[in-house]
C-alpha cells in the first residue's frame, strides 16, 4: 500500500520543511519533501498540521491509571492513542524476583501475540537500586547484599528483551550482577538510577555500557565530604560526562525538576544527550497540602506523600518542555524521538528518513495529538 501525508510541515531534528508531502509504502517512508508528486496514492490531508516521528518513551510503568506489567495490551494502546508509537514498560524494585519473573511473562505474551505492536523490550528499574531513594522503598525486597543466587532468574527471564537495566553503582558487589547481565545480552544497557554513587563509582560501570542517568535530578543523593562541604554526585556526574544521556520528567508544574533546572540541563547537556520520559505510575496518594503542588494533577503521590512518577503520557512532558524551557517543536521531537533512538541504538526509527520505519504523528503548535501511524498503518 502507498499512500502520502500532505499539507503538513515535516519537523527535522534542526529544522521543518513547510508544505511537506510524506510518501508511505509498505510501512516505511519512500519518499518526502515539497513537491512531491502524489498522482495514483490515497492522499491523507494533515490540516496544516506538524508531522514527526513517533515518540519512544524509554522509561513509563503504566498508561496513567493501568500499570504495563498488569495488562499490557489496553496500556500499550492507551499510550499509542497519544503519539507513543515505541515503548519500554519499566518494572520496579519493589517487587520481589518471583513477581519481576511473572511480569516479563506477562508482557512477552502480549508482545508475542501481537496485542502490543509499541512495545519493543523492557526497562528494568530494578533489582539493584540504592534502597534510600525512590517510592515505596520501604518495601524494597532487595536490600540485601548482590547475589547471583538471587538475580540470576530475573536477568534469565529479562534478557532478550531488557534493553535497560538501572543500577546503583555504589552497591556492593554490582560488578557481579553488571557483568552477568553484559554475558547474557552483550548490547544491555547500563542506567544510574536511585543512587548516591560517587564519579569514581559511575565511571567505573561505564566501560560495561553504562551511558544515561534514570530521571535526571530525582531520587539521586549528594555527598558531603565534610560537613556543609558538598561534592559530586550522580546528577553531577551525568552532566558532566558528555556521553551520558539524562531523562528528564516534565511534568506541568515542575516539581520533579524545576523549570530553572530544566533549562540549566539543557544548557549544559545540549540538544543531543536529553530523553523526555513520563515514568507514569499508578499510585493512589494524595496530593500534599501546599502552594507548591498547586494544580499538580498530573504527579503521583505514595501513602507518604512522596512523588511516585507521574499521572502523563509522553506528549505531556513534551508540551511541558516547551513552556519550561522555550524549546522548540523540533526540540521536543528530537529529545522524545531522536534522541531515545540513537542511545538504544534503533536505526530505523526516531527521525523522517527515506527507508525507516513508518511510526509517525502529526501535532498541533502545542504538541496536542492529532493523527499516529504505526508501521504506516494510520492508527487514530
Amino acid at each position: 500500500m502507498k499512500y502520502a501525508i500532505t499539507n503538513t510541515t515535516i519537523i527535522m531534528p534542526d529544522y521543518m520543511i513547510p508544505g511537506g508531502t510524506i510518501v508511505i509504502e509498505d510501512g516505511k517512508i519512500a519518499d518526502f519533501g515539497k513537491k512531491i508528486s502524489t498522482e495514483g496514492m490515497e492522499v491523507i490531508d494533515a490540516k496544516g498540521g506538524y508531522t514527526g516521528p513517533g515518540l519512544i518513551d524509554i522509561h513509563t510503568h503504566a498508561d496513567g491509571t493501568t500499570l504495563f506489567s498488569e495488562a499490557p495490551a489496553k496500556a500499550a494502546k492507551t499510550v499509542l492513542m497519544h503519539g507513543v508509537t515505541d515503548v519500554l514498560p519499566a518494572l520496579y524494585f519493589s517487587d520481589t524476583a518471583d513477581q519481576l519473573v511473572e511480569q516479563v511473562k506477562t508482557i512477552r505474551k502480549a508482545m508475542q501475540n501481537g496485542d502490543a505492536d509499541n512495545i519493543i523490550g523492557l526497562y528494568m528499574e530494578a533489582p539493584y537500586m540504592n534502597p534510600k531513594f525512590g517510592a515505596n522503598r520501604e518495601n524494597n525486597p532487595w536490600k540485601d547484599v548482590v547475589s547471583k543466587d538471587r538475580f540470576q532468574k530475573v536477568v534469565d527471564e529479562a534478557c532478550d528483551l531488557a534493553r535497560v537495566w538501572c543500577i546503583a553503582p555504589e552497591r556492593e558487589n554490582i560488578m557481579e550482577f553488571v557483568k552477568y547481565v553484559k554475558e547474557k545480552n552483550p548490547d544491555a544497557i547500563f542506567s544510574v538510577a536511585h543512587s548516591e554513587a560517587t564519579p569514581e563509582d559511575i565511571e567505573a560501570v561505564m566501560p560495561y555500557g553504562l551511558k544515561l542517568a534514570t530521571h535526571h535530578m530525582n531520587a539521586t543523593g549528594t555527598i558531603y565530604k565534610y560537613p556543609e562541604c558538598r561534592t559530586a554526585c550522580v546528577d553531577e556526574t551525568a552532566l558532566y560526562n558528555d556521553t551520558i544521556y539524562t531523562e528528564l520528567i516534565c511534568d506541568r508544574v515542575g516539581i520533579h525538576v524545576s523549570p530553572y533546572l530544566l533549562r540549566l540541563v539543557k544548557k549544559i547537556k545540549g540538544d543531543d544527550r536529553i530523553i523526555l520520559i513520563a515514568d507514569a505510575f499508578v499510585a493512589d496518594g494524595p496530593i500534599p497540602d501546599g502552594d507548591l503542588y498547586e494544580g499538580a494533577t498530573d504527579i503521583n503521590f505514595d501513602h507518604a506523600g512522596e512523588i511516585a512518577g507521574s499521572k502523563m503520557i509522553l506528549d505531556g512532558p513534551c508540551h511541558n518542555i516547551m513552556v519550561h524551557t522555550g524549546a522548540s517543536l523540533c526540540q521536543a521531537f528530537k529529545y522524545a524521538s531522536t534522541n531515545p533512538a540513537t542511545m538504544l541504538g534503533l536505526k530505523d526509527r526516531g527521525l523522517i528518513k527515506v527507508g525507516n520505519v513508518a511510526n509517525l504523528i502529526t501535532v498541533d503548535a502545542e504538541f496536542g495529538v492529532q493523527s499516529v501511524y504505526l508501521h504506516g498503518k494510520k492508527v487514530k
